[in-house]
């Protein structure tokens, strides 16, 4: 038994890409619950309207609103950080656990951000994490897969297919 991380990160210079991305990986029948996206969150510009909550979903308005209303419908799990040197992002899937779990056991070391220790807690190299937190900064969109070699790989595909620069992390 192993406990080894596949995954391929993307980087979205635009929300429409990043959702078009999402969109063929559900039509291909990929597992959602393996998708995490990453996003700044534009309300600090336009003067916060809210969040809220009902049930299990949260919803928003805003420049973004409903596109990140789509993706927390569809991922598992979705929240709102505030992470120092990149400022308020938005998140859904796999990655909000992890991201919890960092700040909850204060495994956040090294100058790494939350976000930063639940990428390194799946195996990505701290180099490339200065990367994907730099992007965000920049105002782009992360897709984060994970998953078996192929699906992997079948993910990469078509994260590169809809114009995302795209790194595997084994």
């Amino acid at each position: 038994m192993h406990n080894k991380h596949n995954s391929a990160i993307g980087i979205f210079h635009t929300h429409q890409d990043a959702e078009n991305a999402v969109k063929e990986l559900q039509e291909s029948n990929y597992d959602m619950k393996k998708l995490s996206v990453v996003g700044k969150d534009y309300h600090t510009e336009e003067n916060v309207v809210g969040y809220y909550n009902i049930g299990d979903r949260m919803a928003t308005w805003g420049k973004y609103g409903a596109f990140w209303g789509w993706i927390w419908g569809l991922l598992f799990g979705s929240a709102f950080f505030f992470v120092p040197g990149i400022g308020p992002i938005m998140m859904g899937g796999p990655l909000v656990g992890m991201v919890i779990t960092a700040l909850e056991a204060a495994v956040v070391t090294g100058g790494l951000t939350a976000l930063g220790g639940a990428l390194a807690s799946i195996g990505i190299p701290e180099d490339s994490i200065v990367l994907y937190e730099t992007a965000l900064k920049a105002d782009k969109f992360l897709l984060i897969v994970h998953g078996t070699d192929q699906e992997v790989e079948k993910a990469k595909a078509i994260l590169v297919q809809h114009k995302a620069e795209v790194a595997v992390h084994n």
